[in-house]
């Protein structure tokens, strides 16, 4: 029980901080405009991605939102269903769903999702993204290596 509610902690964790970031972006700065941090590296950028990550599924809100909700609900009983999670799964999973749920706030509240963070590396800029982003995709990158890891104790035990 103590593990599901570490994964419902984190994810309001993030959730928290992530609209709280959105809300200071949406307040204090125009659609489209830009503060540079640090010059030809890091700047903030508002933006409103009305799709996916790298604007696929451009303008299809009701899809993502659908699709968001659908995977919420999924992850949520798969959590229900297990008793034990390891501190590894519990941070992957509680960074998955508060992503989720931070960007599916901004396309039920705002039509669109709010990004704000712009990095230049190399004179490549990456695509704009947000703190739910990187919960996400941090999330999913930890999960990944934890099921490798286990896989791989899993055989050497039945060595």
């Amino acid at each position: 029980m103590k593990s599901r509610e570490n994964i419902y902690k984190i994810t309001a964790i993030i959730l928290m901080f992530d609209q709280f970031i959105k809300i200071l972006v949406n307040k204090y700065m125009a659609l489209g405009s830009s503060v540079k941090i640090i010059p030809n590296f890091f700047s903030l950028m508002y933006l409103k991605n009305t799709g996916a990550a790298f604007s696929i599924l451009e303008d299809s809100t009701p899809i993502l939102v659908i699709i968001s909700v659908i995977i919420i609900v999924l992850l949520d009983r798969s959590i229900k269903k297990e008793n034990n999670f390891t501190a590894t799964e519990e941070i992957s999973l509680g960074l998955i769903m508060g992503g989720i749920f931070g960007n599916l706030m901004d396309r039920i509240i705002h039509h669109g999702v709010i990004d704000y963070l712009s990095f230049k590396i190399f004179n490549y800029n990456f695509p704009v993204f947000n703190l739910a982003d990187m919960a996400i995709v941090i999330g999913i990158g930890i999960y990944i290596i934890e099921m490798i890891v286990e896989k791989k104790k899993s055989k050497e035990k039945t060595k």
